[in-house]
């Protein structure tokens, strides 16, 4: 049977700037990102449906006969597989208003369902994980790396830490896959797990605190503090203060400062001392900008980063304010603190922005995707045409000129 993630359309407008290049699914929180942790526990491959622009990259698969649907913004846990799996044709799986996941004898017709409703609905047996605010990706992370760590490693054995000089505590709650190297760190996972990835390094005077995760490839850099509640996905490289904060993948972090409580997408580079800002002088509930709403929101949040989509950059010395979003494919520099909501496909920083053009934006896309062995090939080029024509009212000194 196939299975099919789909994005509800009002949480997906809540996780943008994330979700303008990519399902929600396909958000990273724990060790792997929802899609997977579903991929991993239905034991099958699964399949998107998201915003037609989108479906190159992240296919559909089948959408004639049965199919089990789920909606992409739930993580999964052992009561609630059962639950779908239990589904009958026809039947729907709710948690009050939301719907979870429901059995489909015609996925042909899945989008026709899913706005009419359904004839048999069940409540969940439990309340569900649910991502429904980009701040609920760090606030959600811990307990993810928890679940995801128990049901990668259960029944396996870790590779060893043969490095003489590297201090670990908790060494139970230590997981290691096929290549990881380390020298002379500090892993301490008596609060929480650390799981290493394929191919992963940590590197010498490194101080890592778990819950953290290391993506297949990644680097933690020499003298790097991990403080716990960490996802950093593949092929990173991450160095400084890191604090319940996730990098997607493919995104740099390399150099000293400190980033907390925040989320970094994809083929993003935080500059050599870039600061983020996660509490607010006067303690209060930190505000960040929602497209969906086109304003700022409360978070109910006393700690509250950055917010940084994907293709993004910053330069040396950025000084990023509590609660800050930047659009995708955004050029940020210069002295002081830049606004706490920066559009997509700006150019500029705190004296001002000008827009990051197409042809600009593409040129610096293929070198730094070409580092990784990757091609910025037509599918990409697609999205970030699609996501720059649309976030174009966002930019509203193009307006003015």
């Amino acid at each position: 049977m196939t299975v099919l993630l789909f994005d509800d359309p009002d949480i997906r407008q809540n996780l943008l700037p994330f979700t303008f290049t990519r399902p929600v699914a396909a958000l990273r929180c724990g060790i792997l990102t929802i899609a997977e942790k579903w991929q991993h526990r239905l034991r099958q491959e699964v399949h998107y449906l998201t915003e037609p622009y989108l479906q190159a990259k992240y296919p559909a698969g089948p959408v004639a006969g049965a199919a089990l649907v789920i909606n992409g913004a739930i993580c999964p846990d052992d009561v609630l597989v059962q639950q779908i799996e239990n589904l009958q044709p026809g039947q729907a799986l709710f948690c009050s208003e939301t719907l979870v996941a429901a059995h489909l004898s015609d996925a042909s017709k899945v989008a026709e369902l899913i706005q009419d409703g359904f004839a048999d609905e069940k409540e969940v047996a439990e309340p569900v994980t649910l991502i429904r605010e980009v701040w609920h990706l760090f606030l959600r992370n811990g307990r993810e790396i928890r679940e995801d760590f128990d049901m990668l490693t259960r029944g396996r054995q870790s590779q060893p830490i043969t490095d003489p000089h590297t201090i670990v505590y908790g060494a139970e709650n230590i997981f290691l896959e096929e290549g990881v190297k380390i020298r002379a760190a500090i892993l301490n996972a008596e609060d929480g797990p650390i799981y290493l990835g394929k191919n992963s390094q940590v590197h010498e005077g490194a101080i890592i605190k778990g819950p953290l995760a290391l993506g297949e490839g990644s680097h933690i850099n020499a003298g790097a503090k991990m403080r716990g509640d960490n996802t950093v996905g593949p092929y990173c490289k991450v160095g400084g203060e890191v604090g319940n904060s996730i990098l997607f993948g493919y995104s740099n972090k390399g150099h000293d400062g400190y980033l907390g409580n925040s989320v970094i997408g994809e083929w993003c580079n935080l500059g050599a001392d870039t600061n983020t800002s996660n509490l607010k002088n006067n303690y209060a509930p930190v505000k960040i900008w929602s497209h969906a709403r086109s304003r700022f929101v409360n978070t109910g949040q006393q700690f509250c980063g950055l917010m940084m989509g994907d293709h993004s950059k910053c330069g040396i010395n950025t000084m990023f304010n509590t609660g800050t979003v930047v659009g995708v494919g955004a050029n940020v520099f210069g002295a002081g603190f830049p606004r706490t909501f920066i559009p997509s496909f700006s150019w500029g920083g705190a004296a001002g922005f000008e827009t990051f053009k197409m042809p600009k934006v593409a040129e610096v896309a293929e070198r730094v995707m070409a580092r990784r062995h990757l091609a910025y090939d037509a599918v990409e080029q697609g999205i970030m045409q699609h996501v720059y024509d649309a976030t174009a009212k966002d930019r509203v000194w193009e307006r003015a000129s």
